[in-house]
């Protein structure tokens, strides 16, 4: 069995694993960076939103940049109740991530891709890389980016059953948008449907909370939205490329143990009211990737609790309100009419008494 060493492995190349791997590949430590999937990003399954400052804040240029969106408008059973000017761009995910993974390449990390991560026993990892044997990797420090079903949080006891049922498909629209349009409905429980412009086309997607032991009608669901937009005129044809997963709707049990990090949707880092991950994703990788590498020059594990407390000081008070208001949510559901202003970003109600 092919044996290797480094400092620091991480397990997934989305934006937290990415962003890891640069913060302490450009400290000069030997980074690798696995990736299950053949190609970087692909398929994507995200809607595809980012924040505006964040292309700045990054400093990777604009070529995975769709096109600039004004903000979002809610519906709440089909009627449009609020418009939220909060610029934001659209996205290429798979030309995002990739730009992503680049730049911590570029820092000097190493990338596998069709890489899983198998078993781990104290910082010796198993590896299976497609079409070859089994390897065994050494790493000091281990960083879990491997999404909300993360292989990396099961060995540390920090798997997160508090997650959202996601699909998404691709449509034409009938005119371009301008805003982001998210839909509340009382059939959507505990979640909502989406439309995301791109270019001439857009991203249609519903998330929902399991309800009962039935399954979610997902697609059910996701039918009868898309045939409501194209009756409302939003949309052209029938919907393509359907893809599916899982959204985390609140944090990870914890995200630090012995020599291991989680960040990203394996720590649960997603915003538990929207959804929205990729912003904390980038912040948490780096976060994590900067005290991976400082722990290392100290020579001392203890200093990776620090990096729980920083994304605490900067996320806490906003990811313990949404996990506030989505309790609300769903216990409320069948009032959702009342209850929304409360629960939704959109709304000022949502920020009061917090």
């Amino acid at each position: 069995m092919k044996q290797s060493e480094y400092d620091i492995l991480v397990v997934g190349a989305g934006p937290a694993g990415a962003c890891a791997a640069a913060a302490a590949a450009r400290r000069r430590l030997r980074v690798l960076m696995i990736e299950r999937r053949n190609v970087v990003g692909v398929p994507v399954q995200c809607a595809e939103y980012i924040p505006a400052p964040l292309v700045g804040e990054l400093n990777l240029g604009r070529s995975f940049v769709v096109q600039p969106v004004q903000g979002m408008k809610t519906f709440l059973a089909g009627r449009e109740v609020k418009t939220s000017l909060s610029p934001g761009f659209i996205i290429h995910r798979d030309r995002f991530d990739q730009t992503l993974v680049q730049a911590a390449c570029d820092s000097g990390a190493q990338l596998m891709p069709a890489t899983k991560a198998v078993s781990r026993n104290g910082n010796d990892v198993i590896i299976r890389t497609k079409g070859a044997p089994p390897a065994k990797i050494t790493a000091k420090i281990i960083i879990g980016a491997d999404g909300p079903l993360s292989t990396v949080a099961k060995w540390i006891g920090a798997v997160n059953p508090d997650r959202l049922c996601a699909v998404q498909v691709r449509v034409p629209l009938k005119r371009r948008l301008q805003f982001a349009e998210v839909y509340f409905d009382k059939d959507f429980f505990g979640g909502y449907a989406w439309l995301f412009p791109k270019g001439d086309q857009a991203n249609l997607g519903l998330g929902i909370r399991k309800k009962g032991d039935a399954p979610p009608p997902l697609g059910r669901l996701l039918d009868a939205f898309t045939s409501r937009c194209l009756e409302a005129e939003k949309i052209t044809a029938a919907a393509t490329g359907l893809v599916s997963g899982w959204i985390p709707a609140g944090p990870a049990p914890k995200i630090v143990s012995g020599n291991v990090l989680l960040a990203g949707d394996a720590a649960g880092h997603a915003h538990p009211i929207t959804g929205a991950g990729i912003f904390p994703a980038v912040t948490a990788g780096r976060m994590a990737g900067t005290w991976a590498a400082r722990a290392l020059e100290a020579n001392d594990l203890k200093v990776l609790s620090q990096y729980e407390t920083e994304y605490r000081d900067l996320f806490g008070d906003s990811m313990e309100r949404a996990v506030k208001r989505r309790r609300l949510l769903e216990t409320r559901w069948d009032n959702l009419d009342t209850i929304l202003k409360n629960c939704w970003v959109a709304f000022k109600e949502y920020y009061a008494g917090a």
